[in-house]
């Protein structure tokens, strides 16, 4: 047969088949195709999966492999694309996700993930998650999006530079593990239950096989120390992360083990880097304790092109056959990308990779979509099937996406109480600034398409009818005062100045950190300019995720007021109106440091957390990071005065109390380290240990308002790279003027006041342990 009858012969069948998956609706679609095992929903999932895998083909399990998932028609199983986003709101230009091709042209977009942080409110993140997971099942049953959404990113925001940090829930390993529970539990439909002192949110607990229906998947990313894109030679693609036991354990780890312990996600995202010296995506160590020591039950997934990357950037191996063969091996399941696809037959081919080894991917994916429901038949018909475009931007999705702004707004700074103004005190109002007329790009990374944004101007035209707006800077790179004239203008004739600086996508975004934390090109000027000039003293807002350094303004008294607004979301110019005019108290804190100009002198690619005073390494974050700082870690004022006491709380706690055991025998005596003992030698003893802290919180007035309370904890004595401080638990109470608020915090000494040492061994410290609650102190003796 000639090659040309063949390859006519092969376009033909290639058409037929495509033809046949283009009028598949949904696998095990009646009559003909829910005779299968695996269309059986009385039967356990790891059942059905390996029956659908003993029904494939070598060919067909190898394009199971890819994200982009071309179907299998002769099982009536058509196209899937695993690739869809979710980080705050349905994501747009993602593969698995259109806004063009169906009913639904748009869907709420909430703050960006560090400005929702800001609220340090547990339940706001709850949510906000199982909205967006409404959203993301309505547009999955009119065919505009999959269920396998890749979000949350739980890195720790590590270094300021980094142009990935506003998609992260800050700087505290623990408030990141905290987010990841609040919103993988309720993205993937887990339950709300009581607890005492307050409303707790757990996801089940899955069952053996990890066999648990999902509403939506969550995907925990990106594992792990990933938080460089591109800083000098170095970009995300070809860095390694050297990282210490210590902090591996007790900052980089910390949120993924609470992802997948807590909140039992359903995916890992192996990231693009390599840690100490192996791309992450083909570390089996590194991937294997997620299964092994915190129990995934789910699939792992590259980042795209990551198994690419060990090839072709890391140069880890020699070809791209062993790329493959030491992802399939390591234990990723899915490759983003299309090299899996390419190169798994060769390897095959070549022996370094057996059909085994694809059958044990393929289980982890199809029982994740089996849970989703995805074999189950017509979707319509399934416990989701009623969800479609009217849950869609539903008015109270858009009044939660108000009330997350809301919440995550920070007032930084507010001389002689400028702020809130009166409403019928200002006649006129001036806004200047790029980014204050702007409304899609308030999203920041990772956005849709909003249902109804609104730009800051038109929020603060709300309040003022005589309101004057000039951008001042043509864009934010501000690279240009050729505005600066009509902007001095229009403030000299107003009664009250709003100047909107910061950042956009311009300037931090995937692919780009920053070299600077100062504002971009002539934005300094532009604001002290007008402050200058204006009749009264400015208000000054800050839009971006990183933080930036404005000591400038921090003390100059014509910069009255300092409010930082992030990335604030489809309703942020609402918000914000709202704030500055008095209808909402804000309450929001920082859940990053703030660094002066100065920190760019340490590399990005240091990865360590504690400081080297001997060659002037300042160390990271608040809780190891000993140079000035701009704004700390927590900082939020509010237009109502706070004080915050510890009622009870115990002081000394015996850890072995009365018993008389060989316990005694296991206290550890380190140079370097106060007295102490191992954590996982305790275990019997910690849930005694545990104990409450009564606090109350008073309002002074002259304002209701929510504040956010958080109790630290610092270990005794001397304890090599202890924190300088670390967060045992925080809360956001709502107050009342001139009351009292209390609340409890549960303390659990085993795992809030020990630390890690060395070795990457978490330690409890013998001795005097403070709790430190704003100025207040409280000391609890741990005793033997």
């Amino acid at each position: 047969m000639s090659t040309t009858i063949i390859t006519m012969i092969l376009i033909l069948i290639t058409t037929v088949t495509n033809s046949q998956a283009s009028t598949l609706k949904y696998p095990c679609e009646p009559p003909h195709h829910n005779m299968y095992p695996f269309c059986n929903t009385t039967l356990p999932i790891q059942t059905r999966a390996q029956s659908l895998i003993s029904h494939l083909t070598l060919s067909e399990k190898i394009t199971c492999l890819a994200d982009n998932n071309k179907g299998i028609p002769r099982l009536g199983i058509p196209p899937y694309q695993w690739w869809s986003e979710a980080l705050h709101g349905i994501t747009a230009n993602r593969p698995g996700v259109n806004f063009t091709n169906g009913p639904i042209n748009a869907a709420t977009m909430f703050p960006q993930v560090i400005v929702t942080t800001s609220s340090f409110n547990r339940t706001l993140w709850y949510s906000i998650a199982s909205a967006i997971a409404i959203e993301a099942r309505a547009m999955y049953n009119v065919g505009q999006a999959g269920l396998t959404f890749w979000a949350p990113t739980i890195n720790v925001f590590r270094d300021p530079r980094w142009g990935r940090g506003q998609e992260t829930p800050g700087e505290d390993p623990r408030v990141a593990g905290a987010y990841a529970v609040e919103f993988v539990t309720a993205f993937q439909g887990g339950e709300v239950r009581g607890d005492g002192m307050r409303s707790v949110r757990k996801s089940r607990v899955l069952s053996e096989g990890g066999e648990d229906e999902l509403m939506v998947s969550a995907c925990c990313k990106h594992f792990s120390a990933y938080d460089l894109d591109s800083w000098g030679n170095y970009t995300r693609y070809n860095f390694s992360a050297i990282v210490t036991e210590q902090d591996m354990q007790d900052t980089y780890q910390l949120p993924f083990r609470s992802c997948i312990q807590e909140a039992k996600a359903s995916c890992l995202m192996c990231s693009y880097n390599a840690v100490n010296g192996i791309p992450a995506c083909a570390d089996k160590d590194l991937l294997q304790k997620a299964r092994t020591e915190w129990d995934f039950k789910g699939y792992i997934t590259s980042d795209c092109d990551a198994v690419a990357t060990i090839y072709e950037h890391h140069n880890y191996t020699k070809t791209p056959e062993d790329a493959v063969a030491i992802a399939l091996k390591a234990g990723t399941d899915l490759n983003c990308g299309t090299y899996m696809m390419r190169f798994t037959q060769s390897a095959i081919d070549q022996r370094k990779v057996v059909e085994e080894d694809l059958d044990k991917a393929l289980v982890n994916l199809f029982m994740v979509q089996l849970r989703l429901g995805l074999f189950n038949g017509d979707p319509i018909k399934g416990k989701y099937g009623k969800l479609g475009p009217s849950d869609v931007c539903s008015s109270d999705h858009k009044n939660l996406a108000l009330e997350a702004a809301r919440q995550g707004i920070v007032l930084l700074k507010n001389d002689n109480k400028f702020l809130p103004f009166h409403k019928n005190v200002v006649s006129s109002l001036a806004v200047i600034g790029p980014m204050a007329n702007a409304t899609s790009d308030l999203g920041g990374g990772y956005s849709g398409i909003p249902c109804s944004p609104t730009s800051i101007v038109e929020g603060l035209k709300k309040y003022v009818k005589k309101t004057t707006y000039t951008y001042g800077c043509l864009d934010v790179a501000c690279s240009s005062n050729a505005g600066f004239f009509e902007a001095i203008s229009i403030s000299k004739e107003a009664d009250f100045v709003i100047v909107v600086a910061g950042l956009d996508l311009t300037q931090e975004n995937e692919e780009h950190d920053r070299l600077s934390l100062l504002l971009p090109g002539y934005q300094k000027d532009l604001i002290t300019s007008i402050a200058a000039t204006s009749r009264k003293p400015i208000v000054l807002v800050l839009t971006g995720g990183g933080p930036i350094d404005v000591s400038f303004a921090q003390g100059d008294p014509r910069i009255a007021s300092i409010i930082w607004v992030g990335y604030p979301g489809e309703a942020g110019g609402t918000a914000l109106a709202e704030v500055i005019f008095g209808y909402h108290n804000p309450g929001g804190k920082l859940p990053v440091t703030w660094y002066p100009e100065s920190f760019t002198s340490v590399p990005m690619t240091n990865m360590n957390m504690r400081s080297d005073l001997s060659n002037g390494y300042p160390g990271r974050t608040y809780r190891f990071y000993t140079g000035n700082i701009v704004y700390g870690f927590g900082h939020g004022l509010s237009y109502t005065n706070y004080t915050y006491n510890v009622l009870s709380a115990p002081n000394e706690l015996n850890v072995f109390g009365s018993k008389k055991t060989k316990s005694y025998n296991i206290l550890q005596q380190t140079e370097g380290y106060s007295n102490y003992l191992y954590v996982d030698e305790l275990e019997e003893h910690c849930d005694s240990l545990r104990f409450q802290v009564d606090i109350r919180v008073t309002n002074h007035g002259p304002f209701d308002g929510s504040t956010v309370v958080m109790l630290f904890s610092r270990v005794p004595g001397f304890s090599k790279g202890a924190p300088l401080k670390q967060l045992v638990e925080f809360e956001r109470v709502h107050t009342v003027v001139n009351s009292d608020t209390k609340i409890g915090i549960i303390v659990d000494p085993c795992e809030h006041l020990s630390i890690v040492n060395e070795f990457g061994k978490r330690i409890l410290p013998i001795g005097d342990h403070t709790l430190l609650l704003d100025d207040a102190e409280h000391i609890v003796s741990i005793v033997m």
